[in-house]
């Protein structure tokens, strides 16, 4: 197994402290991995019942290696050697990292953009087979990327059903529906684990094996870390690690989680959603904000912040105050982390299990792509702008000045997310404001692609404290693209999500700014020089 280690300052050093020698007598760990539901509260119970076969996944998985591998050289025989992962949340985020990390190709559609999508049908399709993941075969995401892939297929003489790979709940809609129309496989996943804990099950190996990962030598070193957290000792680093992400006191409830060299690609991407959507609930949890060893927010020493760094084995790491640093290979480090979740939840006094708050905005979407209601009009227009938001952007003629409006609602301890609902892929370097905003404000900022994050940060943002500021970014496609048999296109549902996400933010009364794109490419560099300006002022006023 991969060296694993643990290093502490301040705040989580004295969390540790408080809360370790309990968590040890009160075995916790042995609990937790024999599948004590009664851990987390009598209200959490039923739930936590259902939902702890995460713990021997790594052992339980085991048997699916040789089908996956098996159906890999049948594809690869046939000439197919590009895998398409068809999935949101936890279906894609964990194959996502598992893959990049390997450094194995796995194209992961987890968008509904319309331009997102065409360019991922453009690509090599007669080299290619999709894997469409969803435990509950419902999702609207997957289904319509499975339908309009199938539709490709067929029209270029492809049997579309020898390429369409499934992973799902057994029992599930999907699951039925797919075996009566003969797709190449199914795969059912463990019902027992929920999405964002999935990375060990079918939901993370399909795809990532398919793609070429070692399946099985990630398997057996899943194995050898989940019997090193089997263990009620004050060694045990998982136990520390949720110490840190949810003993703090006062709770440090945004945790940056900054890569650091520890060579895992898009770890942080994983953990955000494993941590906000397990813990952002019933007004409390903490935030993971993903972040480079440099961000403003790792040395603001603000007292809610606290830094985790993610590191190589052997690195030798100065932590800062208030710092962790933690070590290890993808498979350990997945296991260290959703044990340290589940830690994290009987701390803060909550379920880590559900996710009451995420389907708000599933429903607003349903609602606004069954009524088709008339864009809300535009607050004003500036350049390839429109702008639209509350009460809070007072005179605001610009969209300069509504963002200064937006960024005025921010609190001590508020943070804010910029949410960008268009092509993650071609427009990538909008990322970069989130840095700049961070300077700008002195506060936390998340970075999250749309519809993707809703099945991540989204809970947090509603379910969680009432301290975030949003800034939805949206932007019209160069061309609209169908969906089979739906009477919605790509382009209106992107734009119902979108639209519905604002509107149950607003209703929980967070400030929402509201910027569209009219032309994709000019308004992102019109927005980028924005934030940039704002930068270059708040860093000459720092200055002087």
């Amino acid at each position: 197994m991969s060296t694993l280690s643990y290093d502490a300052t301040g705040a989580a050093q004295q969390a540790l402290e408080q809360h370790l020698p309990s968590l040890v007598e009160d075995r916790i760990a042995t609990r937790i991995f024999a599948k004590d539901h009664t851990l987390w509260g009598s209200d959490a119970a039923a739930e936590s019942a259902i939902r702890l076969g995460w713990v021997e996944a790594a052992t339980v998985s085991q048997p699916l290696v040789k089908d996956i591998l098996e159906l890999r050289d049948a594809l690869r025989a046939e000439g197919v050697t590009r895998i398409v992962l068809c999935g949101m949340g936890g279906s894609s985020l964990a194959p996502e990292v598992i893959a990049g990390t390997a450094g194995v190709e796995l194209t992961v559609l987890d968008s509904t953009d319309p331009d997102q999508v065409r360019a991922a049908l453009a690509d090599r399709l007669a080299e290619t087979a999709i894997v469409v993941s969803s435990k509950s075969g419902s999702t609207v995401e997957t289904d319509s990327q499975r339908r309009v892939f199938e539709k490709a297929f067929a029209d270029a003489g492809i049997d579309a059903a020898s390429r369409i790979i499934i992973v799902t709940d057994p029992g599930s809609p999907l699951d039925k529906a797919s075996r009566d129309s003969g797709y190449r496989a199914v795969f059912n996943a463990d019902p027992n684990v929920g999405g964002r804990f999935s990375a060990l099950t079918a939901f993370g190996l399909v795809p990532s094996g398919l793609a070429g990962v070692d399946i099985q030598a990630f398997l057996d070193e899943a194995e050898e870390a989940a019997e090193i957290l089997n263990d009620d000792a004050p060694e045990n680093i998982g136990l520390a690690l949720g110490t840190a992400l949810g003993g703090t006191n006062p709770l440090r409830n945004k945790i940056i989680i900054a890569e650091d060299g520890s060579g895992i690609v898009g770890f942080a991407d994983w953990a955000e959603q494993l941590i906000a959507e397990s813990t952002g609930k019933l007004g409390t949890g903490v935030l993971p904000v993903v972040a480079g060893p440099a961000a403003p927010e790792v040395t603001s020493g603000a007292p809610d912040v606290l830094v985790v760094r993610l590191v190589a084995a052997d690195a030798d790491v100065e932590l800062g105050e208030n710092e962790v640093a933690v070590a290890g290979g993808l498979p350990t480090q997945m296991m260290v982390w959703e044990f340290a979740t589940a830690v994290a939840g009987r701390l803060l006094g909550i379920n880590p299990f559900d996710q009451p708050d995420v389907e708000a905005a599933k429903v607003a979407a349903r609602g606004l792509l069954d009524a088709r209601p008339e864009p809300t009009p535009a607050a004003f227009v500036d350049g390839a702008i429109e702008v639209r938001g509350g009460d809070w952007l007072g005179e605001a003629a610009t969209a300069e000045e509504a963002i200064r409006a937006l960024l005025g609602t921010l609190l001590p301890d508020s943070y804010l997310s910029v949410q960008a609902y268009f092509d993650r892929l071609a427009f990538a370097q909008l990322e970069s404001v989130r840095d700049e905003l961070a300077a700008v404000t002195g506060r936390p900022v998340t970075f999250g692609w749309g519809p993707r994050f809703l099945h991540s940060t989204g809970q947090f943002h509603k379910g969680g404290p009432a301290i975030g500021v949003f800034l939805q970014v949206t932007a019209d496609a160069a061309e609209d693209l169908a969906i089979p048999d739906r009477p919605f296109t790509f382009g209106q549902l992107i734009a119902a999500q979108a639209a519905g996400d604002a509107q149950v933010l607003s209703e929980h009364g967070r400030p929402v700014l509201r910027l569209h794109l009219t032309d994709r490419a000019a308004g992102v560099a019109q927005l980028q020089d924005i934030i940039a300006a704002l930068s270059a002022r708040s860093a000459t006023v720092t200055e002087s």
